[in-house]
């Protein structure tokens, strides 16, 4: 089955394609089916392929598979290629699964939306450029679906473009998110003239070989990598555009924050592993990159009244641990994490879909609340997915994910009490304002009415995932737990192992509980201060501390001062430079000539006969002439 790799791919472009040529003559039905199918389709065909892999392979040996040569020029010459190991049937296993549940979710949510098919056409075109993404033999080819995707960010967060603030918020992660993009493209270059190629394997196996461990330009390329990783995974400091992108419909907030682009960054570091490894002042920046941006996230969240924004700043903390375990070499760890994440965080944001999409379009914790009887399927799912991420312990996929990412924060060779102190502070953090959103929204007085119920289309979705919340965790057990490596021992056959100081089982029970308690204090303190108490329905106020945090650490404040203000005016003194003038006497030239041949186009028959006449009598003569 795995020699079906390319209709995977092919898949969700041929139902974006459909949708794009012919979405307004079909009814919203076939659309759906359209959108949801060929989604749908594609997951079913890679869990065969991944089935076949894992069975036919006990190796876990790459399988490759090139469909045509792209371009051969100048000693460029990548092909059109994708490459199956351990770390990509992973992505594209959450990718085209939680996708195709978003989709079936989509199409009862979207259902009175203008531009039904539009939105169809836009998700499965994001599916097909992520699926590229990760599946890129080439560096090249990476960096299409790279853009692609940051292409249908802007599509998709933008949807509703007819409102002003909506464009901003598209306009704002396609620039933020392309600084990080040009820092990539820039790291590419380099690795083409260093190499001579842009195949991933071959440039991992050749530099260990050519570039020595603290190099000068092993820095440069490694640094490069993680500017563009962080642009994409919304990591300090350019996360600031993630927050606003919660501008898009419920649906498309679960795509780009559970399965898609903001996981795009951890992907290309696990590839890329072998650079950061031969420089490793920056893969320590890449954990203190991740321990920084999950703290800062956490208060962040912990002060918005908005239910998407508090799953926003989430999404970006949890990223963090994610970067903190690729800081630490703990690669297998991070990628547990981000398949946990996907479904969790996907139940979230369709949660919190349901509870907005009820209320009319309402997204103010503090005027909700009362709702756990109203909606009990949201609630019990939103509950299991709060438990996940806030790591409540053994009874959640979240726990186990997360909690062995604290424990190499600090057993890991590369790890320190001070990361480990920093996760471990941020897992109280994140327990603290997940319960605080369940409280608000599900309990205490009800203050508004739900106008609808969801239906089946988005139950069942909410359903599969909340139950891969709860369980999915136990593929991947502690040594004092059972020692179940089901996951790590599939992912090390593509990614190095973990080198970790060993301290024995009894030592990690110790930090297993201490990080256990740190999770259950978060629950205790939401349940003491937000539990059923009496807040009024309007936006809390914040003293300067919380607005502070509120406002996402005025980094935005500060870009605007330090960068935007500055470039604006200083394009203002320069748009009536020298060099303008000649382009504008091209522009004045071309309007001037235009003047005159438009004025020979009078509609009077008899000029134009006239002018063919003498056009003829002026060739012949030419012609004829001795």
């Amino acid at each position: 089955m795995k020699e079906l790799l390319w209709l995977i791919v092919a898949l969700p472009f041929s139902g974006a394609l459909i949708l794009a040529l012919a979405g307004r003559k079909l009814s919203r039905l076939t659309c759906s089916i359209i959108g949801v199918g060929t989604v749908s389709l594609s997951a079913g065909l890679t869990i065969l392929a991944g089935l076949d892999f894992m069975g036919n392979n006990p190796t876990g040996k790459p399988y490759l598979q090139v469909l045509w040569r792209w371009i051969d020029v100048g000693g460029l010459s990548p092909d059109i290629a994708f490459h199956l190991d351990a770390v990509s049937l992973t992505f594209i296993f959450v990718i085209t699964f939680v996708g195709a549940l978003i989709h079936l979710y989509s199409a009862q949510f979207m259902w009175k939306e203008d531009g039904f098919s539009r939105f169809f056409t836009y998700m499965n075109l994001f599916i097909g450029f992520m699926l590229v993404l990760v599946l890129a033999d080439n560096l090249l080819l990476l960096y299409l679906g790279w853009e692609g995707v940051g292409l249908c960010s802007y599509l998709l967060i933008g949807f509703w473009y007819k409102n002003p603030d909506n464009g901003y918020a598209a306009r704002k992660a396609f620039i933020v998110t392309r600084v990080g993009d040009t820092a990539l493209a820039i790291g590419l270059f380099i690795l083409f003239m260093t190499f001579h190629s842009l195949n991933i394997r071959e440039i991992l196996n050749a530099a260990p070989g050519t570039w020595g461990i603290g190099s000068g330009i092993a820095v440069a390329v490694a640094l490069l990598l993680l500017g563009g990783a962080v642009g994409k995974s919304a990591q300090l400091p350019l996360q600031t555009w993630l927050p606003d992108a919660m501008a898009g419909p419920s649906p498309v907030s679960a795509l780009i924050h559970a399965a898609t682009m903001v996981t795009a960054g951890v992907y290309l570091i696990a590839r890329t592993h072998v650079l950061f490894e031969l420089a490793p002042i920056v893969q320590t920046t890449v954990a203190v990159i991740g321990a920084a941006t999950l703290l800062i996230a956490g208060f962040s969240a912990l002060n918005q009244h908005d239910i998407k924004r508090v799953l926003a700043y989430s999404t970006i903390s949890q990223i963090g641990y994610m970067f903190l375990a690729l800081g630490v070499g703990a690669w297998s760890a991070a990628i547990f994490h981000f398949m946990i994440h996907a479904f969790f965080k996907a139940l979230l944001f369709l949660g919190a879909g349901a509870v907005i999409w009820v209320l009319n379009d309402e997204h103010n914790m503090f005027k909700m609340g009362g709702l756990r009887k109203k909606l009990p399927v949201v609630f019990w799912t939103f509950l299991i997915a709060s438990g996940s991420l806030a790591a409540l312990p053994l009874i959640t996929a979240g726990y186990f994910s997360k909690d062995k990412i604290i424990w190499l924060a600090y057993v890991g060779d590369k790890g320190s009490v001070v990361l480990w102190l920093a996760a471990l502070i941020g897992a109280f953090i994140t327990a603290l304002y997940t319960f605080r959103m369940v409280f608000l929204t599900f309990f205490g007085t009800t203050k508004a009415e739900p106008s609808a119920r969801p239906g089946t289309g988005m139950v069942i979705p909410m359903l599969i995932l909340a139950f891969f919340s709860f369980a999915a965790g136990y593929i991947e057990l502690p040594e004092n737990m059972g020692h179940v490596v089901l996951f790590s021992g599939f992912i090390e056959k593509t990614l190095p192992a973990t080198a970790t100081i060993h301290l024995g089982n009894s030592t990690e029970l110790v930090f297993q509980l201490i990080a256990g308690l740190a999770a259950i204090s978060g629950l205790f303190v939401a349940y003491k201060y937000y539990f059923n108490k009496p807040y009024p329905a309007a936006v809390p106020e914040r003293n300067a501390l919380q607005n502070f945090f509120f406002n996402g650490w005025d980094f935005d404040f500060v870009y605007d001062k330090m960068i935007v203000t500055p470039i604006v005016f200083l394009s203002r003194i320069d748009k009536d430079d020298f060099v303008d003038l000649f382009y504008k006497g091209l522009a004045s030239l071309a309007r001037a000539l235009n003047i005159v041949l438009s004025a020979s186009q009078n509609g009077r028959v008899r000029w134009y006969a006239m002018v063919i006449a003498i056009g003829a009598i002026l060739t012949l003569t030419l012609i004829f002439y001795p």
